[in-house]
């Protein structure tokens, strides 16, 4: 490994009574590194930059004072070459645009703990990395993108430091990561999401086996209008059709509200829809289904007791008419992490569920005026929000853990990335019913940020009158995650529940390439139209789109293809004899085909898949081959 190491140059400029501070270092093929803050008052400012790698920069910012104070706001902005420049990625967007700095680029994207993960990458037509950029704040709120100059067709970066007040300090560490290696861009993402982790000090939450088992919502099949009777119905059926866990979603705790979380923060379940909790779970569990049961975290309704208990400990109340108001708690006050930690210890002891499902963390945030600055923080034992938050969910991990041994704890995004994968270990697609190509964008950019955590579909659910294959669409698209399902299984068509349980049993036979193994996403500026997955054992390749032909080049392990599309044809590459065993939708064996070195089109079935392997043809010395739709001569396309 190269290791140089640039020093900064300093400017400093009078702005009014206060002196701007500028710092300047060099890194190779970047046009510049800049440092500014405004008003350093009596801090002082170190910038260096270190090449650890060809084409791989750290950028390392320290800054220290003389007394404790609070920290000033500085940016570092960065400039480089626009050559190979075609589309963005983040965590964030549902586009990939180059947007334009004058657009607002820069500071397009924010991140903190409990919201995103700090990184930003640009990328080529062809998949290839032009520059991956990640910061090691993963804590505090940060500003940060990276766009197009107008004039010029250069890239401009910014990463924007303490954007929310802070209690007072005496030093302070960051770093930067520029990775400008020609290499597969979701490489250059991962490896840039493992090394927010690593410089942090991170360790993920364990993953057990468990979290990788298909699973079974209440939640679009009753939204809120739930039941244990109802539930008690489905639940034999759901293990009957191979899943393993279920989640009782939101809806036990109330049966009406004023508005749809003013009843939250009591915890315990409404007598009407679960008139004995503990026993209900014994009958899921009688069923061959774990148990696992959602909470909002943060929220306490002012129609609930917890409402009065916790005035003068919000961090802002939402809604203005009463009843229908919801307080977000302050978790800065350590009577509102132990009551929150015993309320989870409840469901788990009491109760018996097997794991929780953990809402909206990501709404532990200041959105105003901090209103513990105004009151000097009293009562809060940590000034911190983040850390606040950090220490609560490190206590509920603790607890949790040493009470149940391989508990489940889920988390969704928008809360997710190297910092949250420390409390969890099943990271949820964020809600997108019935959009299945949203649902996969979502999957893959999970894939990417979460390591070895075990990465969720969002709650899939379709029309009961859709073909076979029109339901498949929705589990097709969520292949490379852990399938959450979440129809009322009770009116299911039998000819849907057959599809659920092949391609249950399907993700099960290759659980280690889909959820397991390397993954290679293609073109997240066209929503992903290939995805792949591959195990020691084989590769699994799912096409979204027919516009590129699947190139096995020697197939050196077996490939199972699934068709994804609406078309039935498959243009497949091939340098070696392939036998292709066909399959419809319900995993019914359609066709033996022979595939012949050169161009094939490969008919399967739509919704269907096919099973490669590398084999002889019977027909070898043969010069012409009938195969799908194309006459090959000897390995041409005639």
């Amino acid at each position: 490994m190269r290791s140089r190491t640039v020093v900064a140059s300093l400017l400093l400029l009078s702005v009014g009574q206060s002196w701007a501070l500028t710092l300047e270092t060099r890194v190779p093929g970047l046009e510049f590194v800049r440092l500014v803050c405004e008003k350093p008052e009596a801090w002082t400012f170190d910038l260096k930059a270190e090449e650890v790698e060809k084409d791989v920069a750290i950028i390392k910012i320290k800054m220290t004072a003389p007394t404790e104070s609070a920290p000033p706001k500085f940016a570092v902005r960065l400039g480089l070459s626009g050559v190979r420049a075609d589309h963005t990625w983040s965590a964030f967007d549902d586009r990939y645009q180059l947007y334009a700095v004058g657009f607002g680029a820069e500071s397009r994207y924010e991140s903190q703990l409990a919201y995103q993960t700090p990184l930003v990458a640009v990328f080529d037509d062809d998949n290839r990395n032009t520059v991956a950029l990640a910061c090691s704040e993963a804590m505090r709120r940060l500003r940060f993108g990276i766009g197009i100059s107008e004039r010029s067709c250069v890239l401009r970066a910014s990463f924007r430091f303490f954007n929310d007040e802070e209690p007072v300090m005496r030093d302070y560490d960051a770093a930067i990561r520029i990775d400008r290696r020609d290499c597969f861009w979701a490489k250059s993402v991962s490896e840039a999401s493992g090394w927010i982790s690593q410089v942090n000090g991170f360790v993920p939450c364990p993953v057990p086996e468990t979290a990788f088992d298909p699973l079974y919502s209440s939640w679009y099949a009753f939204w809120q209008d739930v039941d244990a009777v109802s539930l008690e119905k489905e639940m034999p059926i759901a293990s009957s059709l191979g899943m393993r866990t279920a989640i009782l979603d939101d809806g036990w705790q109330k049966q009406n509200s004023a508005s749809f979380y003013s009843a939250t923060g009591d915890w315990l379940p409404t007598a009407s829809r679960f008139p004995d909790m503990k026993a209900h779970v014994a009958n899921v569990h009688a069923s061959g289904l774990r148990y696992m049961l959602w909470m909002s975290v943060p929220y306490v309704g002012d129609e609930s007791a917890a409402w009065s208990r916790f005035q003068g400990k919000f961090l802002r109340v939402k809604g203005a008419k009463s009843p229908g108001r919801v307080g977000v708690l302050d978790p800065r006050f350590p009577e509102v992490r132990k009551y929150l930690i015993e309320t989870y210890e409840r469901a788990v002891v009491e109760w018996g569920f097997d794991g929780l499902k953990l809402d909206f963390i990501d709404q532990f945030v200041i959105t105003g005026d901090d209103p513990a600055a105004a009151e000097g923080y009293r009562g809060r034992d940590i000034r911190s929000l983040p850390v606040a938050v950090d220490r609560l969910m490190r206590d509920v991990v603790a607890r949790l853990s040493t009470l149940r041994p391989g508990i489940l704890l889920e988390f969704r995004q928008q809360y997710m990335g190297s910092a949250i994968r420390q409390y969890g270990n099943m990271i949820r697609a964020t809600d997108s019913p019935a959009d299945s190509d949203r649902i996969r964008k979502q999957i893959a950019d999970l894939r990417l940020t979460s390591g070895t955590t075990a990465v969720h579909s969002d709650m899939l659910v379709w029309h009961p009158e859709e073909t076979p294959e029109r339901a498949a669409r929705p589990i097709l698209n969520s292949l490379f995650s852990v399938i959450q399902y979440s129809m009322v299984l009770d009116r299911l068509p039998e000819a849907h529940r057959a599809v659920m349980s092949h391609w249950i049993g399907f993700t099960q036979k290759h659980r280690a390439a889909l959820v397991r193994g390397a993954f290679r996403p293609y073109h997240p500026e066209l929503l992903y139209p290939r995805l792949e997955g591959e195990s020691d054992d084989e590769m699994v390749i799912a096409l979204y789109s027919v516009a590129q032909p699947v190139d096995l080049k020697e197939m050196l392990k077996p490939v199972v293809l699934v068709n994804a599309t609406f078309d039935s044809a498959i243009p497949v590459l091939s340098s070696v004899a392939v036998r292709a065993r066909t399959f419809d939708v319900s995993g019914r064996e359609k066709d033996i085909v022979e595939l012949v070195p050169g161009v094939n089109m490969l008919k399967i079935p739509v919704s269907g898949y096919a099973e490669l392997t590398r084999g002889l043809l019977e027909d070898a010395l043969c010069d012409t081959f009938e195969v799908g739709l194309v006459r090959v001569f000897d390995g041409q396309v005639d």
